[in-house]
Formats: structure tokens, sequence, C-alpha cells
């Protein structure tokens, strides 16, 4: 018994910090967000206003939230779909087949990563630079060009910030795959190759289904961290110009609440979290399958 007390007794001294720590910088400033959605306020005045819904009701008729939302859904999707179908392919590459170097090339595919996103933000800038960017100038070398190609001009800013995000987390995601797909015994794809089946069969009926636990969690990550990544690269990258063209929903929040709109910009901060919340409810929903053993 006072074994078992003195084990409970530690436990919780070890727990409870940690509890304490997150109820007081996570759980009540989450709160503290949904409460303060239902006021009217300015971003430095302790005067207060209840307004119910009023401020949920301005953004169904908010043009530029619209449009930030749109973004932001935008660069998840793609930047997801492109950023796990090559972080996949590469991995299977350098895992499969006889390359020399493959040690060479996980760090050169990582170091984008430990990179910081302003860093990052300012290399591919350069390389949009309408002037004298590097992008311009490889084209320049083929053909003629009257006018310089805005990189990050309105209609093509957008996809400059997927290349960018892309470009950062391709690295980090082909480096859990590999360490995944080296555990998957080598008897599997033997038996598959005596069965006449090719390297892309093998692919996706053994490689995917046997890491696929693997994929669901690093999915449900990045999804998440894919709304603040592009909330970072626009606010390093363009500020969410020309002309609102990139803007994203926290970068707009963020706007907002530099306006004097506190109340708002809380708003925002939920749809948010809500779209955040609900967004990884439905992909654990989707991906979710029999785990498989080998």
């Amino acid at each position: 018994m006072r074994t078992d007390k003195s084990r409970k007794r530690f436990v919780f001294l070890c727990v409870a910090p940690a509890t304490i720590l997150f109820f007081l910088f996570m759980i009540l400033p989450t709160l503290n967000v949904f409460r303060m959605s239902l006021y009217e306020r300015g971003a430095y005045s302790p005067n207060e206003t209840f307004v119910g819904l009023k401020n949920f009701q301005h953004l169904l008729r908010d043009a530029q939230f619209i449009r930030s939302m749109q973004n932001m859904i935008l660069l998840v999707v793609t930047v997801t779909l492109i950023t796990f179908a090559f972080a996949l392919v590469f991995a299977a590459i350098l895992t499969r087949e006889k390359i020399k170097g493959q040690n060479f090339f996980r760090i050169i595919f990582y170091i984008p990563n430990i990179l910081s996103v302003v860093v990052i933000s300012g290399i591919f800038s350069a390389i949009y630079k309408p002037e004298n960017g590097m992008l311009n100038s490889i084209i320049g070398l083929f053909r003629t060009m009257s006018d310089p190609i805005l990189w990050k001009g309105e209609k093509l800013v957008i996809p400059s910030i997927i290349i960018a995000m892309v470009w950062q987390a391709i690295g980090y995601y082909m480096v859990m795959y590999m360490a995944s797909m080296s555990a998957v015994p080598i008897s599997l794809y033997e038996s598959a190759n005596l069965d006449g089946a090719g390297r892309l069969t093998q692919f996706f009926q053994i490689t995917i289904p046997l890491i696929w636990t693997n994929i669901r969690t690093t999915l449900t990550f990045f999804i998440i961290s894919t709304i603040n990544m592009a909330f970072l690269f626009v606010k390093a990258m363009t500020s969410g110009g020309p002309n609102g063209a990139s803007d994203v929903a926290l970068s707009y929040m963020y706007s907002q609440k530099d306006a004097g709109l506190y109340g708002y910009s809380m708003a925002i901060g939920v749809v948010i979290f809500l779209f955040s919340f609900a967004l990884s409810a439905c992909v654990n929903k989707v991906t979710n399958r029999d785990t498989l053993e080998f």
C-alpha cells in the first residue's frame, strides 16, 4: 500500500507542473479567445462591449476574410499533397534502390528543414526577384522577355509560396518515411518479385500499407502545422500582398488586430481553431484503417 501511494504521489508530482503550465498558457488563453470573440474591443482599450455573434455575422460578409480562408485551404491541400507525394517517392527510391551516398542525400534533403522560415523566405524572394532573380534570369536565356515575370504578383504569388513551403518540408518527412520503410522485411519484396509484381505494385501494395500508421500520424500533424507555416511564409515573403492576394486567415487576423478590431480578430481566431479541429477529425476518420503487422 505504501509503495502504491508513493508511486502515485511521484507520478502526480511529475505530471502536475506540466498540467498546470498547459492549463495556464493553453487552456485559459483559448477560452479567453472564445470569450473575446463575443465582445467589441480595441486592441489597447480596456473597454468591452458585448455584441454576441455580431463579429461572426460580419465574417460571413467580409470578402477579404473569405478570400484569406480560401488561400489557407488551397495552401493546406496543395502543399500537403505535393509534399507527401514527393516525400514518399524520394524515400522509396533512396531506401530500395542501390544509390551511392544515401546518407549524403538524406542530409541535403533535410537541410531546408533546419533553416528558419525567414531565411527560406529570403532565399526564395531573391529567386523570385523580377529584375535579376534566378528564375527570370534562366528564362531570359531561352527567350526574350519584354516584361519580367512577377512571381510574387497577384496571379503567381500563391504558387510561389507553395513551392517555398514544399521545398522546406519534403526532407523532414522523407527521412521519417525512410526510417519506416527500412523496417519493412526484404523478404516481402522478394516474394512479390517471384510473383511477378513490379516496383510500382510493390510500392502501393506492400510499402504504403505497412507504413500507413506513420503516414496517418504525420499527415495529421503536417496539416495542422501547415496552417501556422502558411502564415509565417506569407508574413516573411509578402506580408499578405499584393492587394491581399496572399493573405491567409492568420495573417488577416493579425492585420485586424493591428487595425484595432481586437474582438473581430478573436472571432477569426475561433473560426481557425474550429476549422483546424474539424479538419483533424476528418483526416483521422478518412485515413482510419486496420493496422497491418509484419
